[in-house]
């Protein structure tokens, strides 16, 4: 089973943005070192429990620190920029790091509706513009725009050797549709999604196209994981999590995932004990063995090419310990 890394670059208690971007880094040298086939980092804006708001910048920081793991973005919220800036900027990145880029597109917001406005203006409208944003970027990308049209006479220089792979990400049939009509590849994301991922993944593989990108189609599942020695230990370290989780959905912007500890004192409504419930049947929590039973039948039931990973933990020793446990159990 190939398994990959989807990291947010959580900011933990105690601690700064710049320990959370350095811990990323590690993360990627780890998940290198353990023979994880691909390291994303996300994009979030206004959260202060997220470091990363700028996946292009540390995608330098971590190619020029590492040597063979491929790396990109999940995702470059594309509503909020011009796709010729964007094929530029990974173009960049593949010409540092040839053939290790990949370029996952993704369509959310990715923080509040101010910061939305302070980043690209009429959010909505971009949305809407997205399917025309895609299929400019994709020519951008591969350098084959159709000569009569507006921008064929120009190229996203530097022009690598290996373009970037491009990823469509999403949670829904929509996302799905683009990515089969535009010939991408696809990544869903179970982790936050409330609807039929099995459908939704299904429609992808049955619309794909063949376009200028690749040949038949290819899926990344993306699942929540914690993973320790015991189930005891796992379940304990996602109480901390589900908190975290929890004061944001209210509003509370954290700067940092609180301690076990912190999660232990706290007095959990019965609202909230069924928030954590509804989180937990999108995770997988437990021992080695556990993790691994349930990740087989999840990859499984979505024929899926790959598992990426993604695990927020109260402390950067204890997530990297996850994905070694997992890695040690899958392979």
């Amino acid at each position: 089973m190939k398994l990959s890394i989807l990291d947010q670059a959580p900011v933990l208690s105690g601690k700064t943005s710049q320990d959370a971007l350095i811990e990323s880094m590690k993360l990627a040298q780890c998940g290198e070192k353990l023979g994880y086939t691909r390291y994303w980092i996300a994009e979030h804006h206004d959260f202060p429990g997220l470091a990363s708001s700028a996946p292009e910048v540390m995608l330098g920081y971590i190619g020029a620190n590492t040597e063979k793991i491929r790396i990109g973005a999940g995702a470059i919220l594309l509503p909020h920029y011009k796709p010729y800036k964007v094929a530029e900027t990974f173009n960049m990145l593949a010409t540092l790091f040839p053939n290790r880029i990949d370029l996952g597109i993704g369509r959310a917001p990715g923080g509040s509706a101010e910061a939305s406005i302070a980043l690209s203006g009429n959010f909505l409208e971009n949305v809407r513009n997205m399917p025309n944003s895609i299929k400019e970027l994709l020519h951008f990308l591969y350098n084959n725009y159709p000569a009569d049209q507006m921008f064929s006479k120009i190229t996203a220089h530097p022009f690598p050797d290996v373009a970037p792979v491009p990823w469509i990400l999403g949670t829904s049939e929509k996302s799905a549709i683009q990515a089969a009509e535009h010939g991408t590849a696809y990544a869903f994301g179970h982790f936050m999604s409330d609807r039929d991922g099995i459908e939704i993944v299904n429609t992808y593989r049955s619309s794909f196209r063949q376009n200028d990108g690749i040949q038949e189609p290819q899926v990344i599942v993306t699942i929540s994981i914690i993973c320790a020695e015991t189930t005891e230990q796992a379940e304990e370290l996602a109480l901390s999590w589900f908190l975290s989780k929890i004061q944001t959905d209210k509003g509370k912007k954290n700067k940092g995932i609180p301690t076990i500890e912190e999660a232990k004192n706290y007095s959990f409504t019965s609202e909230e004990q069924e928030r954590m419930k509804e989180m937990r049947q999108k995770m997988i929590i437990g021992s080695p063995k556990e993790v691994k039973k349930e990740l087989v039948e999840l990859q499984s039931a979505y024929n899926a090419d790959e598992m990426m990973i993604v695990t927020i933990t109260n402390s950067y020793e204890s997530r990297k310990k996850s994905y070694e446990l997992i890695a040690k159990e899958i392979w």
